[in-house]
C-alpha cells in the first residue's frame, strides 16, 4: 500500500506499510504523551498487540519518519468487515504545510477498502473534525476520550451500492412493464396455462472469451439457480453459442455438457454460430404447480441465507466469483436445488451478480419492503473478506423469507436479516449501529404486485 503525497515544500515522502512499527510508536509517544499530554506514560493499548493491526507510515527521502497511522479490525474474533483507524501522528517539524496527515488518512481509507472493510470508523480529536470532513468523512457523534472532546467519524464505503448501480439499477427504466403483475423482478417466469417455469441468462462476453469452459458451466449453473429459487424441478435447457471458430465453440459446449450432466438436465437444442465474437446464453425450463415468488416477503419476516461455503475463488475471478459447484457430485447438486421447493418460504431469490446484499435488496423491493442484514451472522468462508463475500457471485446461495427447513448438505443456513418497512438495505453491526448499503430500490422495478 503506497501513495505519493503532493509536495508543497521539498521532496515527496512515500507512504508504506511498516514492517517494524517501533519508530511510529516512539513518534506517538512524543505527540500524544509528551506534547499533548493526552495520555500519562504511554498511549499503547490492546490494538497495538493485535497481529491484524496495520501501521502505515510516511517517510522522507532520507528515511526519516514523518508520520503514521494505525488501522485494523474493530474487535477480537473474526474480521466481519468493520475496521477502525486511529493514532494519526505527524512529526511537529512537518505538520500542516506538507499535507502528511491528509495523505495518511487517504491511504488508510484505501487500505481498509482493499482489505474488504464495509465500515471504517475513526475517533478523532475535535480539532481534527474539519480536516476529516474535508476528506469526505462523515460525523457520527461527539465522544470523550481520555477526558478530552473527540468525534466519532465514518468513511462512507459505498462498495455495495456501486455494484447495485452498475448491474441492476437501470433495469426499471429498461424493462419496466414487461413482466406480469405478481412476478416482477423474479428469477424465472411462469408460462401461462401450464406448470412450466422459464428462465434465461446470458454470460458476459468477456467471461466467455477469457474462460469458455467455465462460461459454459455457469450458463447452466445460473439457470438452475433461477429455477431452484422458484421451487421448480428442471426439465431441459436450450442454448445459443457464438464463437470465432469450431475449436472455441467446443470449449464452451464442453462446459455446458459437463454442467448439464452434473445437474441431470437434458440439453434440448439451441443455436451455434461460428465466425462471430464470443457469446453465450441459455434458457431453462422447469416445472412446479406452485412457484415461490420473489416478492412474497413482508415486513417483520426473518431473512435466511442458505449457502454452500465449499470450494474457492475461481482462478482469475478472486473477489468476484466463488466456485462452490464444479466439485460437487450430482446428488449434492440435486439436494441443493430442491431446498426452496422443500422449505416453501414466502419469498426466495438466488444470489446473483448483485451479491448477497444487493440480492437481499431485490427480494425486499419485490415485496415492497426494506431490509436489514446482520453482518456478523452471515455465513462466510474463511478465505473471503466480508466486502468480497457480500458483493460476489457465491455459486449456490439462496435468500428466503418465511418458511423453514433443515439446510441440505453440503449447505449451511442462518437467519441473518429482517424485512422492514421502507426501502433499501442497511447493515447491522454488533454494536447496534446501522450503516446504509443500498439507499433505495435496487432495480427500481418496484413491488411485484
Amino acid at each position: 500500500m503506497t501513495d505519493l503525497v503532493p509536495a508543497l515544500l521539498g521532496s515527496r515522502p512515500l507512504i508504506e506499510r511498516a514492517g517494524d512499527p517501533g519508530d511510529y510508536h516512539r513518534l506517538r509517544r512524543r505527540v500524544f504523551v509528551d506534547e499533548q499530554e493526552l495520555f500519562a506514560g504511554s498511549d499503547r493499548d490492546d490494538r497495538d498487540d493485535d497481529p491484524r493491526t496495520v501501521v502505515l507510515q510516511a517517510r522522507g527521502t532520507r528515511g526519516e519518519l514523518l508520520g503514521g497511522v494505525r488501522l485494523g479490525p474493530a474487535g477480537p474474533g473474526a474480521d466481519i468487515g468493520w475496521w477502525v483507524g486511529g493514532r494519526l501522528a505527524v512529526d511537529a517539524s512537518v505538520r500542516g504545510a506538507r499535507g502528511i496527515g491528509p495523505a495518511l488518512v487517504r491511504a488508510a481509507c484505501a487500505y481498509a477498502e482493499n482489505a474488504g472493510a464495509l465500515r471504517f470508523d475513526a475517533t478523532v480529536q475535535a480539532r481534527s473534525e474539519r480536516m476529516f470532513r474535508a476528506l469526505g468523512w462523515r460525523t457520527v457523534r461527539p465522544v470523550t476520550v481520555a477526558g478530552r472532546p473527540h468525534v466519532l467519524m465514518r468513511w462512507p464505503i459505498d462498495r455495495i451500492n456501486r455494484l447495485v448501480t452498475a448491474t441492476k439499477q437501470p433495469l426499471g427504466a429498461l424493462v419496466g412493464g414487461l413482466a406480469p403483475p405478481g412476478w416482477i423482478g423474479d428469477d424465472g417466469a411462469p408460462v401461462p396455462g401450464s406448470d412450466l417455469i422459464a428462465a434465461c441468462d446470458a454470460i458476459l462476453p468477456s467471461m466467455v472469451e477469457r474462460d469458455p469452459d467455465w462460461a459454459g458451466w455457469c450458463a447452466v449453473l445460473v439457470n438452475m439457480n433461477d429455477l431452484a429459487a422458484m421451487g421448480a424441478a428442471p426439465v431441459g435447457l436450450l442454448n445459443a453459442v457464438g464463437a470465432r471458430d469450431a475449436a472455441f465453440a467446443a470449449r464452451i459446449l464442453g462446459g455446458l455438457r459437463r454442467a448439464a450432466g452434473a445437474w441431470g438436465v437434458p440439453i434440448l437444442g439451441g443455436h451455434t454460430q461460428l465466425g462471430v465474437p464470443a457469446a453465450l446464453s441459455a434458457t431453462a425450463l422447469g416445472r412446479t404447480p406452485d412457484p415461490v415468488p420473489g416478492g412474497g416477503g413482508r415486513p417483520g419476516q426473518a431473512v435466511r441465507l442458505t449457502v454452500d461455503l465449499g470450494g474457492g475463488w475461481r482462478p482469475g475471478q478472486h473477489g468476484r466469483q466463488w466456485d462452490s459447484t464444479s466439485h460437487r457430485t450430482p446428488d449434492e447438486l440435486r439436494r441443493l436445488h430442491a431446498y426452496v421447493s422443500t422449505a416453501r418460504p414466502s419469498a426466495a431469490k438466488d444470489v446473483s451478480m448483485a451479491g448477497i446484499a444487493g440480492t437481499l435488496g431485490m427480494l425486499a423491493e419485490a415485496g415492497g419492503c426494506g431490509a436489514v442484514l446482520d453482518v456478523a451472522r452471515v455465513p462466510r468462508p474463511a478465505a473471503a473478506t466480508a466486502g468480497d463475500w457480500l458483493t460476489c457471485f457465491p455459486g449456490f446461495a439462496m435468500l428466503t423469507a418465511g418458511g423453514s427447513a433443515v439446510p441440505p448438505e453440503p449447505a449451511v443456513s442462518a437467519d441473518c436479516g429482517l424485512l422492514t418497512a421502507g426501502t433499501g438495505v442497511r447493515l447491522r453491526w454488533p454494536d447496534g449501529e446501522l450503516t446504509e448499503a443500498v439507499p433505495a430500490g435496487v432495480t427500481e422495478l418496484g413491488p411485484a404486485s
